[in-house]
């Protein structure tokens, strides 16, 4: 079969596609980290949110804020964590929580779920990329040297666009071997967060203590609160949805698992050979369970340290800025707006300090969205690729690339680079990932008869309420998300429409009756019958055998022999065709069960060409019915009118006409 040959552009923009399209890298492509450094990987993303996430809270909770972040961390600690480390045990390869469901639900039902989740984690990543490159411009231009003396950076849009294109054009460049780097900036970001933390409660309890009288009567003369503990917890639960922003890094936790070095080591050709994500693991041998064991335990410490970690910061932080942002810098134009943090460093440690933490959130937003973007060259290739729902391309880095940064650009203009306004959107993409992770784990531990499924199931309706909330208080966000969701359906749909005639068989395996019968059809001409199997007897097989003979003047010398395909999960796009050899009294079957009927004959046709150096004749009967409706089955169900499918699915594979199976259809 022919092959294109790419130019030199070509060659660079198809660069490092993987050979093997599938849901999961195979092992050994990367090096294996510590899991605390493979944490500060996600850590770019999770805790950068640190640069943002004060400020929204202050914005959003006002004086209720601590209680709000309060009810955040318990959520986090004892809803995302353990449901999060459940994932983590059930998808060691970094295929997430998106994998679980897909197993968990068959055929298109689970093919088009994890479309609509691929909408949310596109929401979510590309609003991650262009929320923390906003953010990165708003340390930038608010920055006390920049404010006096750059001038030509008080443009928000542009500084931001501008950030977006240099990480876009440094991944088409090449960004490997990051870990290093990114545990450098998260040691140093978290060091400048804790002296600021540090500092500001320094402040409240020894130097300004009248602070907490005045907060606590602001608090309790809230309209919400009224001075009762009962309204106040109340209150802090229906506020804190607001906050979801604080709970991104989990899904990105369990996606850099296969980074994660197991403290049980094996031969890498061993772990290739076994690597599957839709295998039990328990079936693998000793030594391999094991190290997957390993890996899964470094995978729960990172997520752990993670959750801890952050959650003391979140509560610091909700503290420090509540009872020290004067109320005037909090909103828009304010000089704490977006970056409360960075306000109470330069308020209270100085400018150079100040910059110091402006620098280096700058630095963590920018690798946030570096996250991100791997993120999303990640998933993408593991789904869209293998359901025949993206062009051969998608497999790339480089054309990946150059969309995700051009739908950057356009977000970015569309929100005019505010941060407080992507905020909905990103909460929807994050909050809508965790559910789904929420919905897969009570799903799994019910259908393992685990008593904790109930627990799972209070995790999952709270983060049910969680997402609701926050899509009625922000209905951007999930109008946003909707827009990516139709736009992923809508390309997918239309890419697996073009793409349904390729051949679609990675590989035929024969048995040995298969294999008998293939050895005595290459004495003569080959002549393929095809069957649609009513009751498989000799009645049938004689009536086809003779009706097709008259109505294709098929020499009653030559053999024939029937191929009948089964149809398989029409929702698969690719895969392995096993065909078996069945003997009827004397009638010769080669049967096959495959995802689309006209593919399954082609591939075996091309398949017989090669194996025995002749040219294979087919022989259909015509379909009565409409055309249309033909097409449209044949792509979402993967029959049809075979016949002329199948013809030209053997003119895309064999463009010379002199070596193409030729094919006949009579009655």
């Amino acid at each position: 079969m022919a092959t294109k040959k790419r130019g030199k552009l070509g060659k660079w923009m198809f660069e490092g596609v993987p050979e093997v399209e599938g849901p999961h890298e195979p092992e050994g492509r990367h090096r294996k980290h510590p899991w605390w450094q493979v944490m500060c990987l996600t850590g770019v993303d999770y805790f950068s949110t640190l640069g943002y996430q004060p400020g929204i809270a202050l914005l959003a909770a006002g004086a209720l804020s601590p209680f709000a972040t309060l009810v955040l961390v318990l959520l986090t600690l004892f809803g995302a964590l353990p449901m999060y480390r459940r994932v983590a045990e059930e998808s060691p390869h970094g295929d997430g929580s998106i994998s679980m469901l897909e197993r968990l639900l068959s055929r298109w039902k689970g093919k088009m779920f994890v479309l609509a989740l691929l909408g949310f984690v596109a929401t979510s990543f590309i609003i991650t990329i262009t929320l923390s490159a906003a953010d990165a411009t708003k340390h930038i231009i608010e920055n006390p040297f920049v404010d006096k003396n750059l001038h030509f950076l008080h443009h928000e849009v542009i500084v931001t666009l501008v950030l977006i294109v240099l990480l876009g054009a440094v991944f088409l460049r090449g960004f490997s071997e990051v870990i290093g780097l990114a545990v450098g900036i998260v040691v140093v970001f978290l060091a400048l967060n804790l002296v600021t933390i540090g500092v500001g409660l320094y402040q409240i309890f020894l130097i300004q203590p009248d602070i907490i009288p005045n907060w606590s009567a602001l608090l309790w003369t809230q309209p919400n609160v009224n001075g009762s503990v009962f309204m106040l917890i109340a209150a802090s639960l229906l506020t804190f949805p607001k906050l979801a922003l604080g709970l991104s890094g989990f899904e990105t936790g369990v996606v850099v698992m296969p980074l994660i070095k197991s403290d049980v080591d094996v031969p890498k050709s061993q772990l290739a050979a076994f690597h599957s994500t839709h295998v039990d693991h328990s079936e693998a041998p000793d030594e391999i369970r094991t190290h997957i064991e390993g890996r899964i335990r470094g995978g729960k410490k990172l997520l752990t340290g993670a959750a801890v970690i952050m959650s003391f910061f979140l509560i610091g932080s909700s503290i420090i800025t509540t009872m020290l942002v004067p109320q005037s810098e909090i909103g828009p134009g304010g000089k704490a707006y977006g970056r409360a943090i960075a306000y109470l460093a330069h308020e209270y440690l100085g400018s150079a300090f100040g910059t110091a933490y402006d620098l280096s959130t700058i630095v963590i937003l920018w690798f946030a969205g570096a996250s991100a973007m791997a993120g999303l060259l990640n998933i993408v290739p593991r789904y869209l690729p293998r359901y025949g729902m993206a062009p051969d391309w998608a497999r790339a880095t480089r054309p990946l690339v150059i969309v995700f940064t051009a739908i950057c650009v356009v977000v970015t203009i569309f929100f005019e680079a505010s941060v407080s306004a992507q905020g909905g959107a990103y909460a929807t993409g994050v909050l809508m990932l965790m559910t789904s992770a929420a919905v897969a784990v009570t799903i799994s531990a019910k259908r393992k008869k685990e008593k904790r499924w109930i627990a799972f199931l209070i995790i999952t309706l709270i983060f049910s309420y969680t997402t609701i909330a926050n899509m009625i208080a922000q209905p951007s966000g999930i109008q946003i998300a909707a827009l990516f969701i139709i736009g992923i359906i809508v390309t997918s749909f239309v890419s697996r429409a073009l793409r349904t005639t390729e051949l679609r068989i990675d590989k035929i395996e024969y048995d040995e009756t298969a294999l008998d019968f293939i050895k005595e059809m290459a004495e003569g001409d080959i002549r393929i019958v095809t069957n649609r199997r009513e009751v498989g007897n000799v009645v049938e097989y004689r009536f086809k055998e003779h009706e097709k003979r008259i109505d294709n003047h098929i020499p009653s010398t030559d053999p024939v022999i029937f191929y009948e395909v089964d149809l398989g999960d029409a929702s698969e796009f690719k895969g392995t065709m096993t065909v078996r050899g069945v003997d009827v009294d004397g009638y010769k079957i080669l049967r096959t069960e495959s995802p689309a009927v006209p593919n399954a004959i082609a591939a075996l046709l091309l398949d017989l060409r090669d194996r025995t150096g002749k040219i294979p004749h087919v022989y259909f009967g015509w379909s009565e019915g409409n055309p249309i409706m033909y097409l449209a089955r044949y792509i979402l169900f993967g029959e049809g009118d075979t016949a002329p499918v199948t013809r030209e699915i053997l003119r895309q594979a064999e463009p010379d006409p002199e070596l193409r199976p030729n094919v006949h259809v009579g009655g």
